[in-house]
């Protein structure tokens, strides 16, 4: 089979097996193309299952330094050398070759940068300047977006998601998150009157299957427009360039840490799978922490 052939195959194993987001499909897709493409003319000949089984690390490190010179850093690194694995963990499973060659690359590391949310009086200005749109109805969208991202701590992705059959929510809204992981995240009577405010000014029809948050145009709302939106908003506010609408989400998970709710709880509501990413995704400063001991450990005064 050719190079071609084996990664459609392996496209559809990422889409149907392992579900893959279409983030996770376009990118990982782009990434094993460039590869292919980088080991025909680094070979000098057309790549077939032969020449992917005889690949060195030399090879694949000669793929990851052409990629460096094109500008890429140290996290579109990690993501290329995961889709070839992956690309190569799939030939392997199905019994069309075998090569260790990827799984020998030392990934990069990359420095943890913890997030930057907003403070609390900012993230209220944020969703109430988000209203004051020139158009009635696009104005209750961008609150009723940005109450979501802060109000449920959903992702861009998650809020997006929501169909016009959702509404009016409930006291609870069921999310799928990454790897299809179902949670159940607490409606707020402020983030369910936001949304049902919008909903009602919704200028376009829709069946309850279809996608609540549209844009000017009455098309799905994409995740592009809501950066936008922020961007417009920090010009207006003033706010640092790191307030985005993930920003939002990691405010909403400081904010209740902030507020006295434990860890484990805040891991819940966000959707993580392990514990670690939750303590790197929240920011309490090294001050509340120690203002939280002198305040409630028996021996901080002594």
């Amino acid at each position: 089979m050719s190079a071609q052939d084996l990664q459609k195959s392996w496209a559809a194993w990422l889409a149907h097996e392992k579900r893959a987001s279409p983030n996770t499909m376009r990118a990982y897709g782009d990434d094993v193309s460039r590869f292919l493409a980088f080991q025909q003319g680094h070979l000098g000949k057309p790549v077939r299952e032969k020449e992917l089984a005889a690949l060195k690390t030399a090879d694949i490190r000669a793929f990851i330094a052409a990629r460096r010179g094109e500008g890429l850093g140290g996290g579109g690194v990690q993501r290329a050398l995961a889709a070839v694995r992956s690309f190569y963990r799939y030939l392997a499973r199905e019994g069309i070759l075998e090569n260790a060659a990827p799984r020998a690359i030392r990934t990069p590391r990359l420095k943890r940068r913890l997030p930057r949310p907003l403070s609390p009086e900012d993230a209220v200005r944020v969703m109430e300047e988000a209203g004051g749109h020139d158009v009635e109805w696009l104005g209750a969208r961008d609150a009723a977006l940005l109450t979501l991202l802060y109000g449920a701590g959903l992702r861009i992705s998650e809020a997006l998601s929501l169909k016009r059959g959702d509404v009016p929510l409930g006291e609870g809204l069921t999310i799928m998150g990454k790897g299809r992981k179902e949670r159940l995240v607490p409606v707020l009577p402020l983030l369910r009157d936001a949304v049902e405010n919008y909903a009602t000014k919704i200028p376009f029809t829709g069946a309850p299957g279809t996608a609540l948050f549209l844009s000017r145009r009455g098309k799905p709302m994409s995740p592009r427009e809501a950066q936008a939106l922020m961007q417009r908003l920090r010009g207006r506010l003033g706010l640092d360039h790191r307030a985005t609408p993930h920003a939002l989400r990691h405010s909403f998970a400081t904010h209740i840490l902030q507020g006295g709710g434990d860890l484990r709880s805040v891991q819940e509501l966000l959707g993580h799978a392990s514990l670690s990413t939750t303590q790197t995704y929240t920011a309490i400063d090294t001050r509340q922490l120690l203002e939280t001991y002198e305040k409630a450990h028996p021996r901080a005064k002594s």
